[in-house]
């Protein structure tokens, strides 16, 4: 099985506005960058969409370490939210609908395919494949306009 490293951001400009997401697939010393954008989405939205656009661009079953700057994403998956949400019928704690039903589902769809393991990165720092996907996720913004 391939060892993957992947570097995701997600960005809104607003929230709910335009928005943008990027994914940075790297093997050895190959690698591929993935972007798009919605014209109304939020913040959360994009960073789903980068962890999910990024496994999809997988051709095979893989080993991911997938860093995210997202506590959304990273929470959900190591603490068990997404777990809890599915046991108690996509309902949060406050027992409201959980948001992003839809981007949930697809993402459990990949992660049925890869072993992913998801580890949280301090976003705006010096991590520089982070950065690098922020950038092109604002990039993909500024497309929108």
């Amino acid at each position: 099985m391939k060892k993957i490293d992947i570097y995701t951001d997600g960005a809104c400009s607003g929230n709910p506005g335009p928005g943008g997401y990027a994914g940075i697939l790297i093997y050895g010393s190959k690698e591929k960058i993935i972007s798009g954008g919605d014209s109304l989405t939020t913040n959360n939205r994009m960073e789903l969409m980068a962890v999910i656009k990024s496994l999809q661009a997988l051709k095979e079953i893989c080993e991911v370490d997938l860093y995210t700057d997202s506590a959304y994403v990273c929470n959900a998956i190591t603490q068990g939210w997404l777990e809890d949400w599915q046991l108690k019928n996509w309902k949060n704690s406050q027992k409201k609908p959980v948001l992003n039903k839809d981007l949930w589902l697809e993402l459990l769809e990949m992660l049925t395919k890869h072993k992913v393991n998801f580890i949280k990165v301090k976003g705006h720092s010096d991590n520089y494949n982070n950065n690098r996907c922020d950038e092109i996720a604002r990039n993909e913004i500024l497309k929108l306009s």
